[in-house]
């Protein structure tokens, strides 16, 4: 379901006072008998400021940033981590899942190492195995992360098949030369290049400590 704009209000304020303006101000004009020389330079300063209200309005309507839209991820909440991994390594997982979950649009991600799954949390999809894709492919060949800023206008998208269906956004952050941090959004367009430098951040730590441990 997505969110409501949470700017919509203040985009139309101005349109709204504006028109209300307008219409008070003919309303005025037509119940008046007798047209005075001050009300029509009253009435003419005031369809002057409608005018300009009306005007702000549209122009905000326009440039004023939006919120992108976000939705609730379809699938259910889970913590899963491959059982046959060092405890020092699943509370290396569990901190740098908790970080990118609480600090960042990410509400679903998949941790893809020497092709296995180690660590799959937050919003789940029924499907669980990940089959690389030419985009997942591309970054463990490149090391090089890939942004999905909108998923859902890209035909490699069906790759993602184990993240939820209505996943808007995907960041495949390479984790050293052997596997990759794949992140889902709710929303299209919402990770910030701070973002992006915290995720790489991270996704070099867990590439010193998966070498040192597996």
């Amino acid at each position: 379901m997505t969110k409501p704009d949470p700017n919509r209000v203040l985009r139309r304020l101005p349109l709204v006072v504006g028109g209300l303006g307008a219409v008070l101000l003919l309303i005025n004009r037509l119940l008046t008998p007798e047209l005075t020389e001050s009300q029509s330079r009253g009435d003419v300063l005031g369809v002057i400021l409608s005018a300009v209200l009306i005007l702000t309005g549209l122009i905000w309507q326009q440039v004023q940033p939006r919120s992108p839209d976000s939705v609730e991820l379809i699938g259910e909440e889970g913590f899963i981590l491959a059982p046959d991994l060092p405890e020092a390594m699943k509370t290396e997982l569990a901190w740098a899942s908790h970080l990118l979950l609480t600090n960042t649009v990410t509400r679903s991600l998949v941790v893809f190492y020497q092709g296995k799954i180690l660590l799959r949390r937050g919003i789940l999809a029924p499907k669980s195995e990940v089959v690389p894709g030419p985009i997942l492919k591309r970054v463990l060949e490149k090391q090089q992360p890939v942004y999905l800023v909108a998923l859902k206008v890209y035909p490699g998208r069906v790759e993602f098949d184990y993240l939820p269906e209505n996943t808007q956004g995907v960041i495949c952050q390479p984790i050293g030369d052997r596997g990759v941090l794949i992140l889902g959004a709710n929303a299209p367009r919402s990770y910030t290049k701070q973002d992006e430098n915290w995720i790489a951040g991270i996704a070099d730590k867990l590439a010193v400590t998966l070498s040192s441990n597996l």
